[in-house]
């Protein structure tokens, strides 16, 4: 048996606790139950679970319940004060966690929260590692996603044959934070691109083009990119549906913003791609997916 196979065979023994059900953890939670671990959930709205808890997975009343059962956390919430609640609140996993657990927060979040989680973590003997995604609801549903990694490499050794399950391009960016500060700089490309692709698609129809046909002349040349391929569609169709929705894409720009500011770095695509998601989002369009920008023009 190859060492990957003894891996495999060992991690499938272990128990994956899986924090937050949404539009992407609920495809990446089926994806570690249907590769042979055992799974235990727990969401802030139970009804989310109810698919994943008929195939099988178990229930965790909280958090803490659920480190309790599992040697594996994995977490995908909504905004950073949720992450260290759910680590480091009262019922946090890091607060009443045993030495040995592992954690993966998959959360976009704080750069300086990752760093937080790994230090306290390692004062117990808990591992954490930061690791953030990129793919969106497709790329969840397919198992193919971007996963980018901070914490300690051997820590990461140990737990990539559990993100193959979720993900493809799997690749560890350095020590705690940077799998967040690489979400940073992936979100960054996607502000101002989504914004040249709302304006590509504007400009076709108000020129008299058709934009389907638009879309297939330039998705294969140097304007290509995943969100032109994957959301340009989605808004031909009036397919508004969250992916990924613009409430988190805000929250996300604003970490964005902080770090820079931080590092003395002007960001002016950035800034102007917030500036609209704002807009929109005080429209009542936060639970839209972020190709929701076109109507930005609208």
């Amino acid at each position: 048996m190859k060492k990957n196979e003894i891996e495999v065979e060992y991690m499938s023994k272990q128990t994956v606790g899986f924090i937050g059900i949404g539009v992407m953890g609920k495809s990446m939670a089926s994806h570690i139950m249907k590769a042979g671990y055992p799974l235990v959930v727990y969401t802030r709205t139970k009804e989310k679970a109810m698919e994943l808890l008929d195939e099988g997975a178990n229930w965790a009343d909280s958090p803490k319940q659920l480190a309790e059962q599992a040697d594996i956390v994995i977490s995908m919430v909504g905004y950073p004060h949720d992450v260290e609640e759910i680590y480091l609140g009262e019922n946090g996993i890091i607060t009443n966690g045993r030495a040995g657990l592992y954690i993966i927060d998959m959360t976009t979040s704080k750069p300086s929260l990752a760093i937080k989680l790994h230090n306290e973590g390692k004062e117990k003997g808990i591992y954490v590692l930061d690791a953030p995604v990129s793919g969106g609801d497709i790329g969840a549903k397919n198992a193919k996603l971007a996963i980018m990694v901070g914490g300690d490499e051997e820590v990461f050794n140990n737990m990539k044959p559990l993100l193959e399950v979720m993900g493809e391009n799997i690749i560890y960016q350095g020590k705690a934070g940077s799998g967040q500060h690489t979400k940073m700089c992936n979100q960054i490309v996607i502000a101002s691109n989504m914004i040249g692709v709302c304006e590509a698609i504007v400009y076709a129809e108000k020129a008299g083009l058709e934009p389907n046909k638009v879309l297939e002349s330039i998705s294969t040349g140097a304007a290509a990119s995943w969100s032109l391929s994957n959301l340009a569609p989605r808004i031909l169709n009036e397919d508004y549906s969250p992916g990924f929705f613009i409430k988190h894409f805000v929250k996300d720009m604003q970490i964005a913003l902080e770090e820079a500011e931080a590092m003395d770095m002007e960001t002016p695509g950035l800034s102007l791609s917030k500036k609209m998601y704002e807009t929109l989002n005080e429209q009542g369009e936060g639970n839209s997916g972020t190709q929701a920008l076109y109507k930005y023009w609208k």
